[in-house]
């Protein structure tokens, strides 16, 4: 059996469905695979998936598109390459309370917005405020990650940025009314996320494993597309965290990212290029990107950030 490690990028949720499906079913197995998968609590978030696999301590992590430009202008000498997205499009969203009366991103200038410090985070959200007619000037307060849900809740910020098939899903469980602000609607090209990384050193040297990984593992989103309710109690009992106590809502959470995990042609895990290049391109545009020398990046190959080699070929879900 061939090992192979995996970093997740939060506690096992809805994102993460069809690993711990494929696990539970032994689609792993029969490919001849033994698959670890270590969730970022265990050390207290203390390291980034990213970084994780940079190092060599895994061999496969969760990440968004983020992570994978900066570790080729940061630490080019260990590429980390995208090799499927979890998610088809962007699921998240920034948000605010409906009773907080701030309903376009142009009224948080000023406010509190909750910060995940996630690399480009907080000038994408500055940006989308000024796209908006706003001066793109706010405060960033950063709770405990798993804190920031409850910290808008109670009013200790004003905003934050969500996935909408977990909290949006939890706030329409508890009649919690938000304003949601998407990116795109605000002229932001934003990228994928989240990812399934690799090292390019493992491509070229474990191509096989990671093509008998990514069909076990699509196999394990396309169940989850197919039979939504199944695959959320495969994932609560097979991951048995106990974020996932809650297998109701973890049923409505499923139903909700199941929509997001195929593209229009029902296939998992196909990036398209020209979402890499508008988000990278953008990116540049607005002078975000800085080397380890502290240099503004203004080119970069994206051919170098992904790859569809391992995904390219998997079948699709037929759709009525």
């Amino acid at each position: 059996m061939d090992l192979l490690r995996l970093a997740l990028d939060w506690t096992p949720n809805t994102n993460h469905t069809g690993f711990y499906v494929a696990s539970a079913l032994g689609y792993y197995r029969d490919a001849n695979l033994t698959v670890e998968i270590t969730s970022p609590d265990v050390d207290k978030y203390k390291q980034t998936p990213a970084r994780r696999l940079a190092k060599g301590e895994v061999d496969l992590a969760v990440v968004p598109s983020e992570s994978i430009i900066s570790f080729h202008t940061t630490t080019p000498n260990v590429p980390l390459v995208a090799v499927a997205a979890m998610l088809a499009r962007d699921a998240s969203a920034i948000v605010t309370l409906q009773q907080s009366g701030l309903e376009r991103p142009a009224q948080l200038d000023g406010k509190v917005y909750g910060s995940y410090g996630a690399r480009f985070e907080d000038d994408i959200v500055r940006q989308m405020i000024r796209n908006d007619g706003g001066r793109g000037v706010i405060a960033t307060h950063k709770p405990t990650r798993l804190n920031l849900w409850q910290a808008l809740l109670t009013n200790e910020i004003d905003a934050t940025w969500i996935f909408l098939p977990w909290e949006g899903v939890e706030a329409t469980l508890h009649d919690v009314q938000l304003n949601r602000f998407l990116l795109d609607d605000y002229e932001i090209p934003y990228g994928y996320s989240p990812l399934l990384a690799t090292r390019q050193d493992l491509i070229d040297q474990k191509a096989d494993v990671l093509q008998r990984f990514v069909e076990a593992t699509a196999a394990g989103f396309r169940l989850a597309v197919e039979k939504p309710d199944e695959a959320a109690h495969l994932l609560c009992k097979t991951s048995g965290h106990p974020t996932l106590a809650d297998e109701g809502f973890v049923e409505l959470s499923q139903q909700t990212a199941s929509g997001y995990y195929l593209d229009t042609a029902g296939q998992w895990g196909v990036m398209r290029r020209e979402v890499w290049v508008q988000f990278v391109n953008y990116l540049i545009r607005h002078r975000l990107i800085v080397n380890r020398d502290g240099e503004i990046v203004m080119s970069l190959d994206i051919n170098k950030l992904f790859t569809n080699q391992f995904v390219e070929s998997l079948p699709a879900v037929r759709t009525v």
